[in-house]
């Protein structure tokens, strides 16, 4: 499933991670990003243990998380 901007990093592929939401196609679920962001006291640390991840995917999985929390979510799905 394909996003609309601004949300072209964030893929959603139902064979991929159970259909969750991921980062570029790659095996980093929205929700782990997530993760490692309240958990890293530093973005250095958080690269150098996710060398595949970029200040664009940490930007993009914490406004994908916003607008799933005011439960808009289907306003950016791409019916193609």
């Amino acid at each position: 499933m394909t996003l609309k901007p601004p949300f072209g990093r964030i893929t959603i592929e139902p064979g991929k991670m159970g259909g969750r939401p991921c980062i570029r196609g790659l095996r980093i679920a929205v929700r782990r990003v997530l993760d490692v962001l309240a958990t890293y006291k530093d973005r250095a640390s958080l690269f150098a243990d996710y060398a595949d991840l970029e200040e664009e995917d940490l930007r993009q999985a914490a406004a994908f998380a916003a607008v799933i929390m005011h439960g808009r979510v289907e306003d950016y799905l791409d019916a193609a």
